[in-house]
């Protein structure tokens, strides 16, 4: 008998893996964070439309997506009430090309005035009936190649968004962390954004802010700390060579 598995089977294997993978991440998440009601991203990036579908099948709706060409290519390809989260850089050149998309549910990299303006005008201008929920990038590590608005411009861009832009849902504050704060117990990163998220409600007012904070490797304790959005990718997608 040949050892060569079919590409049905293959196949077969791979969706195996994506519910098994699933089922166990998100069963992490209802069990650490009944209280919050987190919310489970799943990260499609680089990862093909077939894989998607097998998490979408299991029930999984929220999916992160990095780039925006990526993103266009496999919106119309999947159903339609999938909640698409634009986790990437954000560019002002590409804001005109995501409000194009009909169910993109968060832009979680809001990262100056500049571009939520720029976000905020494209939403309106496609005519959408409701306000596009996003995040504020916050750099809580203070590293330069990392994105993100420096912790003590938070407050002017939060208000922004809350004030000036009436196209936007501002949801919540978006950190990744620092790999030395990754080791660290608690998360430095992930406290200084729950300080944040603090100050800005002390100075807005409104409801309460969403904290998107933990991936693969340290989603678990972000939780812990509060977090209400956790963005996973390799635990459940597995990891895969980037595009050429």
């Amino acid at each position: 008998m040949s050892s060569v598995i079919s590409a049905q089977e293959a196949s077969t294997e791979r969706q195996q893996e994506i519910r098994d993978n699933l089922g166990e991440i998100a069963a992490v998440v209802l069990s650490a964070n009944n209280a919050n009601g987190a919310r489970l991203v799943a990260v499609s990036k680089y990862k093909p439309a077939s894989d998607i579908l097998a998490a979408y099948n299991e029930g999984q709706r929220h999916f992160g997506e990095n780039y925006v060409q990526e993103l266009c290519e496999k919106v119309p390809m999947l159903p339609e009430d999938i909640k698409w989260h634009f986790i990437g850089s954000l560019q002002s050149n590409k804001c005109k090309v995501l409000a194009g998309i009909p169910n993109l549910w968060a832009v979680e990299t809001i990262d100056s005035e500049a571009k939520a303006y720029k976000m905020n005008e494209a939403w309106e201008n496609a005519g959408h009936k409701h306000r596009l929920n996003v995040f504020v990038q916050v750099n809580t590590s203070g590293e330069e190649n990392k994105g993100g608005v420096e912790k003590h411009d938070v407050v002017q861009v939060a208000r922004a968004v809350h004030e000036s832009c009436k196209s936007l849902n501002l949801l919540g504050l978006m950190t990744i962390g620092s790999v030395e704060g990754s080791h660290k117990r608690p998360n430095p990163d992930f406290l200084a954004l729950v300080n944040l998220r603090d100050q800005i409600k002390a100075e807005l007012g409104g409801d309460d802010l969403e904290l998107s904070m933990g991936m693969s490797d340290d989603f678990e304790h972000a939780l812990e700390l509060g977090s209400t959005n956790v963005r996973v990718g390799s635990s459940i997608f597995g990891s895969r060579a980037p595009k050429e």
